[in-house]
């Protein structure tokens, strides 16, 4: 008889939240309604991932490539932004949510930094799920940023003397395991620059959902598809077989 392994919910979710603007056509509004729909979106599906039992829930926010966008719908992003960081503290609160962020900051305004800090330092004690926004941020940059770090605390050591551990202990997600699952939503089928090291073994799940839309009904599916992947990291199959 084969007995399969069976997974356990992913200990940490990463979510590209994407289609907050191709909603908003389809509702004949402006994009600037369709991402506040997509911020509206966020307090429901950390509370269902934490009912999930999932402690580490990391989502991409703002890009590095989003300063390419309109002046108008960069604005928009960061009010937003500013909006979320104000109302969602106490909610925070009282899920138990520690709230971290990671990305350059330097390129945001003094009171967004100070929101920032703020919510970091009054959620710090929380242990029932880990929220992490990712904001100005990019894969490549942060292992870029990394490699300096660790050169850096390191100047008597060569580049060809970095391990991964030391390289993972100073990426901006050192505090969290990997993800174990990634969500895009939106239809597109690709990482854009998003946890480009920590995402070497996760699942990649792609729904054509869009951001505004997907539901704790929908997370669920997405943890059901995952809990059917076989999990190998590069080695054999995890199946254990015993004599009946």
């Amino acid at each position: 008889m084969i007995l399969c392994k069976k997974l356990k919910t992913p200990t940490h979710i990463a979510i590209i939240m994407d289609g907050n603007r191709r909603w908003a056509k389809q509702m004949g509004m402006t994009s600037a309604l369709g991402h506040a729909a997509g911020v509206r979106r966020v307090r429901g599906i950390v509370q269902a991932c934490a009912d999930q039992g999932v402690r580490y829930l990391t989502l991409f926010a703002f890009s590095t490539e989003n300063w390419q966008r309109s002046a108008s719908e960069v604005s928009s992003l960061l009010g937003l932004l500013t909006l979320y960081l104000k109302k969602e503290i106490k909610s925070m609160g009282a899920l138990g949510v520690c709230f971290k962020v990671i990305g350059d900051l330097s390129r945001f305004d003094l009171h967004i930094q100070e929101l920032i800090q703020d919510a970091q330092s009054s959620t710090a004690k929380n242990t029932q799920i880990t929220l992490t926004l990712a904001v100005n941020y990019g894969g490549r940059q942060d292992v870029i940023c990394a490699i300096q770090a660790w050169q850096t605390e390191n100047p008597e050591k060569s580049v060809a003397q970095l391990t991964e551990k030391d390289l993972s202990s100073h990426l901006s997600l050192f505090y969290a395991p990997d993800p174990d699952l990634l969500i895009r939503t939106g239809g597109e089928q690709r990482v854009s620059n998003f946890l480009l090291w920590q995402m070497a073994y996760s699942e990649l799940y792609f729904t054509d959902v869009l951001w505004p839309n997907f539901s704790s009904d929908e997370l669920n599916v997405a943890i059901q598809w995952f809990s059917l992947r076989e999990r190998r990291f590069g080695g054999s199959s995890t199946s254990l077989a015993v004599n009946a």
